[in-house]
């Protein structure tokens, strides 16, 4: 039984990552628009041709099928990109356009409500003026007081000393500043691994034996393959 080598064993790792990566674009094509879902479909199928090599084709050119299988990876990571990018876009300018179209509705019922607010608020004046005339009975009492004559002047009682003001609060004791932590400094492993792409360092999850490494970031991966 011949012996697997490292390189086979690489190019296995990255044959895998392509179907996964294949499935994932495929499924993704089933939510978006058809034009969209075309292009990406059409490199999901190129995935799934790469990830299909024969055998004996990965033991004689292990490190060409391995090139071939993350370039593919590479490409639908690519237009997946591209695509979500141009999605968010879209969503972006229909809440701006729905968010104009509040705001003129808002401006709209403003100005409806306006004359309504000036004719309310020139009722109650009436109602206000109308309530402080003065009475038929009022009017005779005055003049009635008018012709009385004059009473003596009532003597004011001293006004009462005011009270002592408050004394001022005490100052609350400053805060003492918290001292910041340094941060860790990154392993070696850590930096090599950084220096990979995306594509790589999923073909490392995998001849790892990790799993569910498909759909994580860059900095996931690294989090993974560090742990």
């Amino acid at each position: 039984m011949a012996k697997t080598t490292k390189a086979v064993k690489s190019a296995n790792a990255a044959l895998a990552a392509a179907a996964d990566a294949a499935k994932d674009a495929k499924r993704l094509s089933r939510t978006l628009p058809k034009k969209d879902a075309k292009k990406l479909r059409a490199l999901a199928d190129d995935a799934k041709d790469v990830a299909n090599a024969p055998k004996k084709k990965v033991e004689r050119r292990p490190r060409k099928v391995e090139k071939k299988a993350v370039a593919a990876i590479g490409r639908i990571e690519k237009a997946s990109d591209k695509i979500e990018s141009k999605l968010a876009a879209e969503a972006a300018a229909l809440k701006k356009a729905a968010s104009k179209k509040d705001a003129a509705k808002t401006k709209d019922a403003a100005k409806t409500e306006a004359p309504a607010k000036a004719q309310k608020s020139a009722s109650n004046d009436a109602k206000t003026a109308k309530a402080a005339a003065p009475l038929p009975t009022e009017v005779k009492a005055e003049k009635a007081a008018e012709t009385a004559p004059a009473s003596k002047p009532a003597v004011r009682k001293p006004a009462a000393a005011p009270e002592a003001a408050p004394k001022p609060a005490a100052k609350p004791a400053a805060a003492k500043p918290a001292t910041a932590r340094k941060p860790a400094a990154a392993s070696p492993a850590s930096a090599d691994l950084a220096a990979l792409t995306v594509a790589e360092l999923r073909t490392r999850a995998r001849a790892a034996g990790r799993t569910g490494y498909s759909k994580l970031t860059k900095a996931q991966l690294l989090a993974l393959l560090s742990a």
